[in-house]
Order: structure tokens, then C-alpha cells, then sequence
């Protein structure tokens, strides 16, 4: 006869989740989980390096001449003539025949030019933002002055046209705010998720997973348990930010801040919060498959080191697709579970367009499903079978 009173897979990951988090939140444990936070700095730390890879390769030392032909051509020649000596600090020259203003062609969408420089070899003439000019400068006038075959102790006077920005340095500034974004979201992941391990690895020992995988489907108790890590989670994040806040109330303009991403602060902060959630649910959920397949705490740390690995490599191959936008290994990062989060967290930074966080939105969420399939799955076969196959235990029985 059918069992009418058995709760639906939403109302049993209901239940579940809402005795975790419960469980969970009111504990002393809790309280001193909050101070883990510091420990990733040092992490954050080591991170940098990497970081900074990235952020010179989004450098660009590129400047349009806009000069006339023979002025041009006799640039190019100076250029490729002290390559060998100062090459380092030049640099790269590339005609451009437009006629455009310098200040259109540097907010020329999609142009890779860090200034423009017009004017003649007497009077060459650098626009660009204040920062590429100081730069520049100097580079500038060596190269007229070879270009003219002058003295080597005669420059000439270098004008300047300051511009607010250019479209090189808005790319420049995004992937700063990308890889902040990449960061932070690597970091609370690999922080928080540890928590749906050893749960699972507690319940196991003391019998009331199998209790619960008697009464409800394994699904429920996967789908429960990770939703209310979650938002164990979102608590813990919510008293970070606290502190956060705190700080930039006290030091005020002492602060870093990050530039302002393409879609907007609101929107990427909204985005975040999305990937962040569909994040912890993928990797949880390869969490609970681990935790559900080990039977010490020894297997436990045997096991998780594959997935944490793998979080690892997702995560540099995400970061390493910020420059590549619209790449091979950008699209791959993109479509890939683990690494999608990442990587579409980043295209928020730098691109406007809406329509790719809704695809990924949804690959995502569907992935999530799978996997939790999955490991529920494989838990059952693995772990709950006794005697005939898909009978729960004598022990979840009698309880």
C-alpha cells in the first residue's frame, strides 16, 4: 500500500534544512568559525602574484601616430633603431590613418591604444590620461629626437592633451574589479564550503543519516542539507561584511577601492551573490558525494584533496581567461561547472551584455541538479545498500 503521508522532495528538503541550519547557528562552534576569515589573507597573499601576472598582461603599451606619413615612417624607424638598447621602456607604434581625434580614438570601443600622438618630430603632441602622459613622456621625446637624428643631448618639448580616460584604461581598471571579484569568490567558496563535509561525515557516524535516508528520499537530504549550509553562509558573510564596513567608516578615503564594473555596482553585486550561491552548491554537492563515500575522517581528507585540487585548477583557469575575453579558453572556462561562476563573475566586470548570465544562470542551476542526483545516487548504491539492493539498513529500518 502507498504511503500517503511521505513528505515531497521540496517539504523533506525543507525540514532538513531548516533543522541543519538551526542546529548549526545556535552552536559555540559557530561563533568561533566567524574568525576564520583571517587566515585566507595570508592566502590572499600568496594569490597576489598572480594577480599582478594578470594585471600586466591588461597593460597595454600601445600608442597610435597619427602624424603625417614621412613623420611617421621616420618614427617607426627611431623605434625599431633603439629597440635593442631601451626597447623595455618604448612604446609599441601603431599608425592609424583614420582621422579621427585623438580623443575619439582612444574612446574608440575596443582599441587597445594607451595614447595617441600627433603633431610633427618639432613638436610631437601625447594625448592620453594624465598617468600614461607622465609615462610617456620622456619615451616620447627620445624617439622625435632620433627620428630628426639629433643630438643626443636634444629633445624636443613634448605638448600634452590630457583626456579623462580611454577605452584601454576602462578595460585596465574593470579587470582589477574582475579579479578582486574572482578572489573574494574563490576565497568564501573554499572557506564555507568545508562545513557540508564534515556534517555529513558527523551524521554518518552517529547513524542519523541513515534514519533520515529511511524516511525521506536521499535527494531531499542532499538538496536540505546544502541549503542550509548556504545560508549558514550568508550569515557568516553578512557579519564579515559588518566588519568591512566598519572599517571603511573608520579609515574612509584610506580604503582601496575598486573600479566600477560595466554593468554597475548593483548588478554586479546582484550577480555575485547568484554565482557565489550557484558556486557553493556545486562544490558542496562534490562535498557531500565525499563526505557520503567516506567512513573515517582520514578517507574524508583522502578524498576532498582531488576536489580541492580541482577547485584550485578551475579557479587559475577562470583567472587566467580575464584577458582573453571571447576566447577559446574564456568560453571554455565559462561552460566548465566548477569554473563557470568564476569566469562569468569576471565577464560581469568587464562586459554590458545581460543575456550570457541568464544561459549560465540556468547551466548552472541545472548542473547543480545533476550532481546532487548523482551523489544521492551513488550514496544509496554505495552506502545504504544492506542485503537486497535499494533496501535501507536494518538500523534505519528499526529506527
Amino acid at each position: 500500500m502507498t504511503d500517503t503521508t511521505r513528505l515531497s522532495l521540496f517539504e523533506a528538503a525543507r525540514v532538513v534544512a531548516r533543522r541543519d541550519f538551526r542546529a548549526i547557528l545556535f552552536s559555540r562552534a559557530f561563533l568561533f568559525f566567524l574568525l576564520g576569515p583571517l587566515f585566507p589573507i595570508v592566502v590572499g597573499a600568496l594569490a597576489g602574484g598572480i594577480g599582478g601576472q594578470v594585471q600586466r598582461d591588461a597593460t597595454t603599451n600601445l600608442m597610435a601616430v597619427t602624424m603625417s606619413d614621412a613623420d611617421t615612417a621616420a618614427m617607426l624607424r627611431a623605434r625599431q633603431a633603439l629597440a635593442e638598447e631601451i626597447g623595455y621602456a618604448l612604446p609599441e607604434l601603431g599608425p592609424d590613418t583614420s582621422g579621427d581625434a585623438p580623443a575619439e580614438i582612444l574612446a574608440r570601443p575596443g582599441n587597445t591604444y594607451a595614447a595617441v600622438l600627433s603633431g610633427t618630430l618639432q613638436s610631437p603632441v601625447v594625448s592620453a590620461p594624465p598617468e600614461q602622459i607622465e609615462r610617456w613622456r620622456g619615451a616620447v621625446a627620445v624617439l622625435a629626437a632620433s627620428a630628426q637624428g639629433a643630438a643626443p643631448d636634444s629633445f624636443p618639448e613634448v605638448a600634452t592633451q590630457p583626456v579623462a580616460t580611454s577605452a584601454a584604461a576602462a578595460r585596465s581598471d574593470r579587470i582589477r574589479t574582475a579579479q578582486a571579484g574572482q578572489l573574494l569568490l574563490f576565497l568564501l567558496m573554499m572557506l564555507l564550503a568545508g562545513m557540508v563535509l564534515s556534517n555529513l561525515v558527523e551524521e554518518k557516524g552517529n547513524k542519523v543519516i541513515e534514519v533520515l535516508a529511511a524516511a525521506i528520499p536521499m535527494d531531499a537530504v542532499f538538496f536540505g542539507k546544502l541549503f542550509a549550509m548556504l545560508g549558514i553562509s550568508f550569515v557568516g558573510i553578512a557579519v564579515w561584511a559588518g566588519f568591512v564596513g566598519a572599517a571603511f567608516l573608520l579609515l574612509g578615503e584610506q580604503m582601496p577601492l575598486l573600479p566600477e564594473p560595466a554593468l554597475g555596482w548593483p548588478a554586479f553585486a546582484a550577480l555575485a551573490i547568484a554565482y557565489f550561491s550557484l558556486g557553493y552548491l556545486l562544490l558542496g554537492s562534490l562535498f557531500l558525494t565525499v563526505g557520503g563515500l567516506a567512513a573515517t575522517v582520514r578517507e574524508v581528507q583522502t578524498l576532498s584533496m582531488p576536489v580541492t585540487m580541482l577547485q584550485l585548477l578551475v579557479f587559475f583557469l577562470a583567472a587566467a581567461a580575464i584577458t582573453r575575453p571571447g576566447s577559446a579558453l574564456e568560453l571554455t572556462a565559462a561552460i566548465f561547472p566548477l569554473s563557470s561562476p568564476f569566469a562569468m563573475l569576471a565577464r560581469a566586470a568587464q562586459s554590458e551584455a545581460i543575456w550570457p548570465h541568464a544561459l549560465a544562470l540556468g547551466w548552472q542551476v541545472l548542473c547543480v541538479a545533476l550532481f546532487v542526483r548523482f551523489g544521492a545516487s551513488l550514496f544509496r548504491r554505495r552506502v545504504m545498500k544492506s542485503g537486497r539492493a535499494g533496501r535501507a539498513p536494518k538500523t534505519a529500518r528499526a529506527a
